[in-house]
């Protein structure tokens, strides 16, 4: 019987073919759970941050000079560069905050040496700080944010997500498998070790909508005892990283500690 050459020892177009077909398979995967995702209106809804861009120049947003300052590591959602959170980060900068970006650019998914990055530039944005850092995490973002937090407890000030599908199912939303054929592997199967609902141990506050159309509330809300807090916001999935409400949301939490 013939042996299957393996993928490194392929031309590059048979390879480039063969991790298509098997990326497509992964977005295709026939799965018996049934995890609860929002209903096609409210994704319908997401649409909105379309128009987000001609709006802004009619906005204004009261933003009060804080008196502690503090310095945010702000991490993008999945599929989204950090120039998609430079709105919110400026707000936060008005407020004298200082906002910082996560360091990898486009947010792909996790690979091996994510949070090893990840921690690295953490204790860098430490040190030049001089005190805990907060981690302002919007989606996949947010999820890191607490994976890292459990890492650097003493360095992290607070943890704030924004989104993040931390609780219940991993496929209770409705990108997983866009999000399997982008990284190559399954939702529930990432390359890093990680045990989502898992509070950090540091206050941990969880923002979540009733109007998202990405990711299941109840993912976002969690329960009690894999959180501090949660706080209900009326804003899309997107909307996190722009809406008035969750600008002021942020500021509040920033401002309390």
């Amino acid at each position: 019987m013939a042996t299957r050459a393996p993928l490194s020892s392929l031309a590059p177009s048979r390879w480039a073919d063969s991790e298509l077909a098997r990326r497509v398979a992964l977005a295709r995967e026939v799965v018996e759970e049934d995890a609860r995702r929002p209903r096609m209106k409210r994704l319908a809804g997401e649409l909105d941050w379309v128009a987000e861009p001609f709006r802004r120049p009619f906005r204004r947003i009261p933003v009060a000079k804080c008196a502690n300052p503090q310095t945010v590591m702000v991490l993008p959602g999945f599929a989204t560069h950090p120039v998609r959170m430079r709105y919110l980060a400026r707000q936060l900068e008005r407020a004298g905050h200082r906002a910082k970006r996560w360091g990898l650019g486009m947010n792909l998914g996790p690979q091996e040496d994510t949070l090893d990055r990840l921690e690295s530039r953490l204790l860098e944005l430490r040190r030049r700080s001089g005190k805990p850092v907060v981690l302002l995490g919007w989606s996949l973002g947010g999820i890191f944010a607490r994976e890292l937090a459990k890492r650097q407890p003493d360095v992290v000030g607070k943890v704030i997500t924004m989104g993040s599908p931390f609780s219940g199912s991993p496929r209770a939303n409705n990108v997983w498998r866009i999000y399997q054929f982008v990284t190559g592997h399954r939702v529930d199967a990432p390359p890093i070790e990680a045990v989502l609902a898992e509070k950090p141990p540091v206050e941990t506050v969880a923002f979540w909508s009733p109007r998202d159309g990405i990711v299941d509330p109840r993912s976002a809300c969690g329960r009690p005892g894999e959180r501090d807090r949660a706080v209900a916001l009326r804003c899309t999935h997107m909307g996190f990283s722009y809406d008035p409400e969750v600008v002021e949301a942020v500021l509040r939490e920033l401002n309390d500690d």
